[in-house]
């Protein structure tokens, strides 16, 4: 089909006016996006867990180099992350940050995140655009303003983005019935995140979507995303041992199993307030979308019905789980837009809500064009929605203002980058290599081992892997670092096979511990900082208290080494 000049040339005019829409919003996200990175020097934020991702993918890269690919992971031997288990389920993630690593990884990683980040965002509107939903300006301003804990949690140091960049590929791929591309996707997307499960239930969901709106089953795009997912898993370093882990996720979190050991707070649910204040954008885009949604117009229902039930589930999920707000803000946005577009382009008016009868009767007259000034009004009417457009910019400009400055000031609050590094430093130097360090507090080894690998501890990354790995050993450890056993020392010894207690100073959680242990007459203080303290387990029990020198810090010089390695079991 020959295309006239005219309209190849008002093609090109459109595809350069979005290219320029799609180049200035990369702007704009990315400059707040570093913005709200640099807040801090630390890894961003709020966990430690940016530590952990930053150290793995270096020591990833080194064992390319080395050979010995995948390395071994040796740091956490009592727990289902012991040499023999352990799985990355980052894996790809990790590969993704490499080449940040190489000469400041701390640099690099939050060069990482700023890029990751602000393409998960850019996605999200180029999909916008690409479905030319109208005002998309203003829709772009909606995604960034959609929540305060989404900006928050997405400069993590974390997979998410990349679980964000995939649905949005996936949902591409299916709104074009390109369902082949769905197994490439999906096979990716297994090996990076353990979150793929969003892109089965996205396919599921479009197929309920395509059953009701062409009347028949679709089946093709269920088969291809569970193709790629099994081959995501088989064709992975780690399988079968990850078809385990992965059953231990569903079962500790997702399954309302009754577990002992608590799992880290991004697994609570929000208060109602609390949701509603935090998304506040996101509920009202939701409730808008729910009003504006038609679903008599069966023919153009099914990108909109397919993001009311998609943001719908995640919604669901974030009011159980808060860390699901690094998902379901952006495809609230989205299902608004898309809810909106048919009134937003004037394919509907008040008529289209008659019964279809009476608009049969009615067709003639609203086919007759009569004469009168209709270009005036339709002009009148587009400056109306412009004139309201701006007005909903400009109040979406200031929640956004109002989110990045709390989100900054939050990602502020972070703990330095050198948090911890001093007492690391010290362990690395005066302990022996490969002792196991008793962490009293389980997410304090991310930094652990960003800045001391020689040695091994005993939990870290989520307090399930030891759950999982002996129940009897994890109760005790709750036991011992909540101060409800009076003489930790033998304990730790002997259970645990630990010498060295590593315990922090930010807060009064383990003040009992301390307590028993320097009341016990089984530790001695090797090493103190306003950040931590390091104590050794002595082989005979004194009869005096502990007591400590006046500075409160222990020289390096006089620290102990210990003569010999102490027993222990490697596997309690």
């Amino acid at each position: 089909m020959k295309i006239s000049p005219k309209l190849s040339s008002a093609l090109k005019s459109e595809t350069a006016m979005r290219a320029v829409q799609v180049g200035a919003a990369a702007i704009a996200i990315g400059l707040i996006f570093w913005r709200l990175q640099f807040s801090t020097d630390a890894i961003c934020c709020g966990d430690f867990d940016g530590y952990y991702h930053a150290k793995w993918s270096r020591l990833l890269w080194e064992g390319l180099r080395n050979r010995t690919f995948p390395p071994i992971f040796t740091w956490l031997p009592l727990t289902t992350l012991n040499p023999n288990d352990y799985v990355d389920h980052h894996f790809l993630f990790h590969i993704f940050q490499i080449p940040f690593t190489f000469r400041d990884p701390r640099l690099g990683v939050k060069i990482a995140s700023t890029i990751f980040a602000s393409v998960a965002i850019l996605s999200c509107y180029w999909l916008l655009v690409h479905h030319r939903i109208r005002y998309v300006m203003v829709w772009l301003v909606a995604l960034l303003a959609c929540s305060a804990p989404f900006l928050y949690r997405l400069n993590m140091a974390k997979a998410p983005p990349f679980a964000i960049i995939y649905l949005i590929a996936g949902i591409y791929f299916l709104f074009k019935k390109k369902y082949w591309l769905l197994g490439p996707l999906a096979f990716v997307f297994t090996l990076t995140y353990d979150m793929f499960v969003l892109l089965i239930l996205a396919v599921f969901i479009w197929v309920a979507v395509i059953g009701w709106t062409e009347r028949r089953f679709e089946w093709r795009p269920i088969v291809w995303v569970l193709a790629g997912t099994a081959a995501g898993f088989i064709i992975n370093p780690y399988f079968p041992k990850n078809l385990h882990l992965f059953y231990q996720h569903v079962k500790m979190k997702v399954v309302l199993s009754d577990f002992s050991t608590k799992v880290g707070g991004e697994w609570d649910p929000y208060s109602s307030w609390e949701f509603i204040g935090n998304s506040l954008v996101a509920c009202v885009a939701m409730l808008v979308g729910y009003i504006a949604f038609d679903p008599a117009d069966r023919k153009r229902a099914n990108h909109p019905l397919f993001f009311l039930l998609f943001s719908t589930a995640l919604m669901i999920m974030t009011a159980r789980w808060k860390r699901i707000a690094e998902y379901w803000p952006p495809f609230a946005v989205m299902f608004s837009a898309f809810a909106l577009q048919p009134w937003l382009v004037g394919a509907r008016s008040a008529l289209t809500g008659l019964p279809p009868d009476l608009r049969d009767e009615l067709q003639p007259f609203l086919d007759r064009k009569e004469p009168g000034p209709e270009p005036i009004a339709e002009d009148r009417t587009e400056l109306v929605r412009i004139v309201v457009a701006a007005a909903i910019a400009v109040l979406l400009g200031v929640v956004l203002a109002f989110n990045l400055r709390k989100t900054a000031d939050d990602i502020k609050g972070s703990q330095p980058h050198d948090y911890y590094r001093a007492g690391a430093e010290w362990m690395r130097a005066h302990v022996s290599p490969s002792e196991i360090i008793f962490n009293t507090e389980w997410d304090d080894f991310p930094r652990l081992f960003y800045y001391d690998t020689t040695h091994k501890y005993i939990s870290g990354l989520d307090p399930t892997y030891l759950y999982d790995r002996d129940q009897a050993l994890s109760k005790l450890y709750d036991r011992i670092t909540l101060g409800e056993e009076e003489d930790p020392g033998p304990l730790i010894r002997n259970r645990f096979g630990a010498r060295y207690v590593f315990t922090d100073n930010r807060d009064n959680h383990h003040e009992k511990f301390y307590f028993n242990a320097t009341e016990s007459g089984w530790f001695e203080i090797i090493y103190e900082d306003t950040e931590c303290t390091i104590l050794h387990i002595l082989d005979k029990k004194v009869e005096s208290p502990l007591e400590l020198p006046e500075s409160g810090v222990i020289n390096d010089d006089e620290a102990p080494l210990p003569d010999e390695e102490p027993p222990r079991n490697e596997q309690p």
